[in-house]
């Protein structure tokens, strides 16, 4: 996952995307290093969070933009 490439892009600290997503940053640490997976609301919000698609975080695609509808 591009977590901690996007996380380190924008200058932020596990802490504060942990506190900022309501999650704990041992969560966000073991998803950055890849011995957990999150679920489908927190990739969702992940995604939100620095606005790129779902794909562009699971290394699906290159490109960071999404589609979202009507």
């Amino acid at each position: 996952m591009r977590l901690k490439k996007l996380r380190l892009e924008k200058g932020i600290s596990q802490i504060k995307l942990a506190m900022d997503l309501h999650l704990a940053q041992n969560s966000i640490s073991r998803y950055e290093n890849g011995t957990h997976e999150a679920d489908y609301k927190t990739l969702i919000a992940i995604a939100d969070y620095f606005n790129v698609s779902i794909d562009y975080l699971l290394e699906r695609t290159d490109d960071p933009t999404f589609y979202r509808g009507r």
